[in-house]
């Protein structure tokens, strides 16, 4: 008989039944206290998948004692991380969940309290999808250490995981209905009671009566204010913790304070009572936040959607060529997967067998599918349209485009505009000079009209609420990101939304951006006597170290067997290297020019020249296609009063044409890296200037200008240079950026004027007693609904 194994480990269980942990309504054994904890820590933080779809065992945790482990010590587990954690360049970055994110001000709790501490890098909260960005260093601090600071501070995070997103949703969204229900109950009954109260002003009431009316009311209030209104109670609190005033800090004053105040009354048999107003307000509060969150969740929804289009299974081929049926997760890099017309491929991988199209809509926003022949780069989350296709996988989890897409996305979604920061500065201020308007108002009807003295400060408490301030310009963001992804542009850095408006001037290179950058070889001049096959195979060996579109023409001739040494790539110019010990360089007219000191005539056509030390090898004359939207958006970018300019390194004629065929009138050619930035730095002068670029070489220009865009299939050092990247390389995207870009400063605008215009008309009729509590609160719920549905028209929007 053989022994049991571990679930956890798979090591042997020698301790018999010891040792066993509940997974999925199962005891499951395990073979020492370490496995039965860790397994254990897992269960309870919610991550029962990790033994669904696991691809490998888990490590044996004989150092961990049971002691020892926290609640969060799952989430540290390699195993585990692999599902949420992406690690780049020694760093680790990972989206977090966090519940009980209300406002502005608890992020900017939370990103204070957080970046303060040794090893993290960087946070950032979007109070619209309540979630949280993380980079950190692992060496430094480990990821249970950074959820229990948050912890710390009153928040729960969780490492965001679609599933785990819409059961935490869902949960949320019960108990806040439970809370609003409650409310809305209680509040009818106490209203009941209220008309009997008000009825002692038209008729004497018996004080038996009234007093029992009284306490009654106050029993049905007591569930609303201690637990309907806890999440005012709690965000108030977490922010006066830490030295700063939210919006529920006066809603929270004005509750409780009514509250006792009646308690008081009813007790004494004194006095006035305010039951149905607190009940009342309370309950409209409520329905305006539930309405808020589900707006909310409306907008953050897009981001989701990209994850849901990644199948849970795929056809795994094996070494005797069966496929069967695995969960996606269990893929390694390596496998062969078999893909079917009209199914979803399950990651990333590179097409080994078969031709076929694929719809990379959630990819790029562009629906008209793309040929794919052997060799091409296919990814997660895309559909294939025709034939069955087999495919390498290249990349999984994490490190598939489409998590990265997701990554952009959020960092760009919790990236702030100048001007929500301010707007988070005036909130502190503003929720400090309500409370001193509200003291001033207090105590001046105290003196003059000593009855409706607390009412009226209740009302200005409650009613200028700047909870429509705090949203105004998170909303858009948010809506404005989703748009974006839709479209296929990732904004990849702050300050997008405030650049794209403001351009005034787009430079374009030319080769791989108004070109399709799919050069081929036309046409070959020998100059020696050496064959075209060896030409060929020479120039095919120097450009194997360029990522620039040109290298990718010599591609199909490289011959495995010509090794290069020493080779320089001068950017801009050529590249130059050894072969068996004899120097060749392979490059533009003005490089072997200078190499060689000869002169070279100038051409219609792109070229590109090789030679050896002494004299010309070959000339390749190169073809490229113009971008077949090219024309549209450089005449659409007029409409919109930009002016256009090519800035090219390539000195032919051909720069002269491909401009004149599109309509461009301002040509700029032979410029090296550093002349193009020359050039960005003179034109900047005098207008905001916006730069395309997809090549190594581009990197510093993009750098340099106000605005940088980079072509999705560019080198990466270019895309980590730009501001905005465009995934379908479709150049008219970036018109439609700067059109919903110019929208969404219109909606903050919208949103801004609305929230101070409403607190600005509210304030004084609140000190002037005009405002009752429930119409306070009414008033206060309304004008937030108002700034996250003005928000909302973006995602309606159709490109």
């Amino acid at each position: 008989m053989s022994p049991v194994a571990c679930f956890h480990c798979g090591e042997p269980v020698q301790t018999g039944s010891q040792f066993t942990t509940l997974i999925n309504d199962q005891l499951q054994p395990m073979c020492c206290p370490g496995c039965q904890a860790v397994s254990a820590a897992i269960i309870d933080a919610g991550l029962t998948n990790y033994y669904k779809y696991r691809t490998e065992l888990g490590s044996k945790q004989t150092a961990l004692v049971p002691d020892e482990l926290t609640t969060y010590s799952a989430f540290d587990l390699k195993e585990v991380q692999q599902d949420f954690v992406h690690t780049s360049n020694e760093t680790c970055d990972v989206s977090l969940t966090i519940d009980g994110i209300t406002c502005a001000a608890c992020a900017w709790l939370i990103e204070h309290k957080l970046k303060t501490v040794k090893g993290i890098n960087r946070i950032a909260v979007n109070t619209t999808t309540e979630r949280a960005l993380v980079n950190w260093d692992p060496t430094i601090i480990k990821l249970s250490e950074i959820l229990t600071l948050i912890s710390q501070i009153g928040y729960q995070a969780a490492p965001y995981q679609v599933d785990d997103e819409e059961i935490q949703s869902k949960r949320n969204s019960r108990k806040f209905l439970l809370r609003l229900g409650l409310a809305g109950f209680a509040t009818m009954q106490v209203m009941m009671f209220a008309l009997a109260l008000y009825s002692d002003y038209f008729t004497d009431l018996d004080v038996e009566y009234r007093d029992y009316f009284r306490w009654v009311s106050m029993i049905f209030a007591a569930p609303v204010v201690f637990y309907s209104a806890q999440p005012f109670y709690f965000s108030a609190l977490r922010s006066m913790l830490s030295g700063r005033l939210n919006m529920d800090v006066s809603v929270s004053i004005a509750i409780c304070g009514a509250y006792i105040a009646s308690c008081i009354a009813t007790v004494s048999g004194q006095g006035e009572v305010y039951f149905e107003s607190v009940s009342m307000f309370t309950f409209f509060l409520l329905l305006g936040r539930f309405f808020e969150q589900n707006a909310r969740q409306k907008a953050s929804v897009s981001s989701n959607n990209l994850h849901k289009l990644i199948p849970l299974t795929a056809n795994l081929i094996d070494a005797q060529g069966q496929h069967s049926e695995v969960p996606a997760k269990r893929l390694k890099i390596g496998d062969l997967i078999l893909v079917k017309p009209g199914e979803v491929i399950a990651a990333d991988g590179e097409l080994i067998n078969g031709r076929s199209s694929v719809n990379e809509a959630m990819l790029t926003g562009e629906q008209m599918p793309v040929a794919k022949v052997d060799g091409s780069q296919v990814f997660a989350g895309t559909i294939n349209v025709d034939h069955p296709i087999e495919v390498k996988v290249t990349a999984i989890g994490q490190d598939q485009l489409v998590a990265e897409i997701i990554r952009l996305q959020e960092a760009a979604s919790n990236n702030k505009p100048k001007v929500a920061l301010y707007v988070d500065t005036i909130s502190n201020y503003f929720t400090w000079t309500i409370l001193i308007v509200a003291a001033l108002t207090y105590m001046i009807w105290k003196t003059y009209w000593p009855e409706d003295a607390f009412w009226v400060t209740l009302s200005v408490l409650v009613a200028t609420c700047p909870c429509a301030l705090a949203l105004a310009t998170p909303t858009a963001v948010t809506c404005a990101t989703g748009l974006f992804t839709r479209i296929g542009v990732v904004a990849k850095k702050p300050g997008v939304f405030e650049k794209l408006p403001k351009i005034e001037h787009v430079v374009f290179d030319k080769t791989g951006t108004l070109t399709c950058g799919s050069l081929t070889i036309a046409h070959i001049e020998l100059y020696s006597d050496l064959s075209e096959k060896r030409v060929l195979s020479i120039a095919a060996a120097l450009e194997s170290s360029s990522l620039h579109p040109i290298a990718r023409a010599f591609e199909k001739y490289r011959d495995n067997s010509i090794l290069t040494s020493h080779s320089r790539n001068l950017s801009g110019l050529g590249i130059k290297a050894n072969i068996d010990n004899e120097t060749f360089c392979i490059g533009s007219a003005q490089f072997i020019n200078a190499e060689l000191n000869i002169a070279l005539p100038i051409l219609d056509q792109q070229a590109v020249y090789l030679a050896d030390k002494s004299k010309m090898l070959a000339r390749f004359d190169l073809v490229d296609e113009i971008r077949p939207d090219a024309a549209a958006t450089v005449s659409q970018l007029k409409a919109m009063n930009c002016d256009v300019s090519i800035a090219s390194g390539d000195s032919s004629s051909h720069v002269d044409e491909v401009a004149k065929s599109i309509g461009i009138n301002n040509v700029h050619k032979s410029l090296k890296p550093s002349d193009k930035l020359t050039l960005i730095e003179s034109m900047q002068k005098r207008q905001a200037v916006a730069m395309f670029g997809d090549g190594i070489n581009d990197a510093p220009v993009l750098a340099g200008a106000n605005l940088s865009i980079a072509m999705g299939s560019g080198a990466a050092v270019t895309k980590n240079s730009a501001d905005v990247i465009l995934l379908g390389d479709q150049l008219s995207r970036f018109v439609d950026a700067v059109k919903i870009a110019k929208l969404t400063s219109k909606v903050i605008r919208q949103n801004l004027l609305w929230a101070l215009g409403y607190n600005v008309f509210i304030i004084p009729l609140a000190v002037t007693g005009h405002v009752v509590p429930y119409i306070a609160a009414i008033g206060m719920s309304a004008s937030s609904l108002i700034v996250v549905a003005n928000s909302l028209r973006l995602l309606k929007v159709r490109i």
